[in-house]
C-alpha cells in the first residue's frame, strides 16, 4: 500500500514551484510508486505566491511565517527552497521536528553552513536531500553506466564547467544572488556546486586543488521594492557593490588519480546555461551538456578507432526517460528532472532509508569549495579535508 506523504514548503519561487509541480505530476510519470504526495502549505513573504499556491497550485493553505511549515502536524516532509542564506536555521528546525528535508543547494551559503546543516540532520538521524537535479538525467545516469562498467577504461581526465549567462548583464539588479551576506559565496556556491557533483558522482572523491576566481562585474542597480537577477536596472540607477564571485577555475587531482578541471561562471556571454562534463580514459571518452540534454557524445575506441564521437540521442531505453515521452530522440526538459528528482526523493521517504544524494554529499562539496577558496587566496595547491564534524 502506497504511504501518503503531506509535503510542506518554505520559499515559493521558482524552485519552490517546480518541485510543487514535480510533486504533483510524479503520480502520473511512476505508476508504480510506493507514496501518494498530497501539498499540505507553502510559506513565502509574499502575497500574490501564496494566493497562486492555493489557486493554481492545489495547497490546502499557504502562510507568511516558515516556521508554521515546519511545526504543522500535518506535514511530513519539508522542501526548502528559500534563498541560500536562510537554510540553515530552516533545516535545524525541520531536523528537530523529526521530518525528512530536502533542501535546494547548497544546503549552505557558505561552507560552514552546510557543515552546521549536515551535522544537525545527522544527529536528529532525519532523511535528506538536496538539489543536485542534474544528475538524473537519463543521459547522466547511462555516463555513469558506462563508466561502471569499464567502457572507457580507466578514467585520466575530466573537464566539467557550468557557463551562464545570467549574471552577463551589467544593469541586471543587485539581487540577494550577488551579495554574500544573502546568498553566501558566488558562482562556487551556485552552479560551481552543480558541476563538482557531477564530478564526484561519475568519477569519485577530490583530493587536491587550485583555484582562481574573479568578479567582473563590479557594481549593480539597486533593486526598487524587490526583483531578481532577470530584472534589469536603467542607466543612472544608484548602484550598488557586488560582494562574491562571478568566475571560479579549478585544477584538480581525484582520488583515483585522474586528473580534472572545473570551471564556473555566470558573466560570460554566450553559453546560456551550458552545464556540461567530458570524461577521458584509455578506452574511450564521453561528453554531455546540459544546452543539449537529450544527446550523449560516445567514442569507444574499441568500436571503429579514429573515426570520432557516435551521438547517442536520449529516449526510452534510458529510463525513466520513457516514463514521461516514448521512442528515441523526443526530448525532455529541466522540470522533468525536478520531477524525476521529487519522485526518488519521495520513495526514499516512503521506504523510510536514507537518499542520495543527500547532505552528504552537500558536505563532499562544501570540503572542495573551501579548499577552492583557500586556494584562491594562497595561490597554491590545496588539499580538499573533509569538513564533517561530530
Amino acid at each position: 500500500m502506497s504511504k501518503t506523504v503531506r509535503i510542506g514548503v518554505i520559499g515559493f519561487g521558482w524552485m519552490g514551484q517546480a518541485h510543487s509541480r514535480g510533486c504533483r505530476r510524479a503520480p502520473s510519470y511512476f505508476l508504480d510508486r510506493d507514496y501518494e504526495p498530497e501539498l499540505v502549505v507553502v510559506s513565502d513573504t509574499v502575497e500574490a505566491r501564496r494566493i497562486d499556491a492555493v489557486r493554481s497550485f492545489g495547497y490546502q493553505r499557504a502562510v507568511t511565517d516558515w516556521h508554521e511549515v515546519v511545526d504543522a502536524p500535518d506535514v511530513d516532509v519539508v522542501f526548502i527552497t528559500a534563498p541560500n542564506m536562510l537554510h540553515v536555521e530552516m533545516v535545524e528546525a525541520a531536523a528537530a521536528a523529526g521530518k525528512p528535508v530536502f533542501c535546494e543547494k547548497p544546503v549552505g551559503g557558505t561552507p560552514r553552513q552546510t557543515v552546521v546543516a549536515e551535522r544537525a540532520a545527522r544527529h536528529a538521524g532525519v532523511i535528506t536531500g538536496v538539489g543536485y537535479n542534474y544528475r538524473w538525467a537519463p543521459l547522466v545516469q547511462y555516463a555513469k553506466q558506462l563508466i561502471n562498467d569499464g567502457e572507457l577504461g580507466d578514467i585520466t581526465n575530466y573537464y566539467g564547467r557550468f557557463f551562464s549567462m545570467y549574471g552577463s548583464d551589467p544593469m541586471g539588479l543587485l539581487s540577494w544572488r550577488f551579495l554574500v551576506d544573502q546568498a553566501g559565496h558566488g558562482v562556487s556556491t551556485d552552479i560551481l556546486s552543480h558541476s563538482v557533483d557531477l564530478g564526484h558522482y561519475l568519477v569519485g572523491g577530490i583530493s587536491k586543488v587550485m583555484s582562481t576566481g574573479e568578479t567582473f562585474i563590479k557594481q549593480r542597480p539597486l533593486p526598487t521594492g524587490g526583483g531578481t537577477h532577470y530584472d534589469r536596472g536603467k542607466p543612472g540607477d544608484p548602484t550598488g557593490e557586488v560582494t562574491n564571485e562571478d568566475y571560479i577555475g579549478m585544477m584538480c587531482v581525484f582520488d583515483s588519480g585522474a586528473r580534472g578541471t572545473f570551471e564556473a561562471c555566470r558573466s560570460m556571454v554566450g553559453p546560456e546555461s551550458q552545464n556540461s562534463f567530458e570524461v577521458y580514459g584509455t578506452k574511450g571518452s564521453i561528453a554531455w551538456n546540459f544546452e543539449k540534454m537529450n544527446e550523449l557524445r560516445v567514442y569507444i575506441a574499441a568500436d571503429h578507432k579514429h573515426t570520432g564521437f557516435t551521438t547517442v540521442f536520449g529516449g526510452d531505453r534510458f529510463p525513466p526517460h520513457g516514463n514521461f515521452v516514448p521512442g528515441s530522440a523526443n526530448g525532455i526538459g529541466f522540470e522533468d528532472l525536478i520531477c524525476i528528482e521529487d519522485h526518488e526523493f519521495l520513495q526514499s521517504v516512503a521506504a523510510g532509508c536514507q537518499h542520495t544524494p543527500g547532505f552528504t554529499e552537500a558536505l563532499a562539496y562544501v570540503s572542495v569549495q573551501e579548499a577552492v577558496l583557500r586556494s584562491w587566496d594562497s595561490g597554491r595547491w590545496e588539499d580538499v579535508v573533509s569538513l564533517r564534524e561530530e
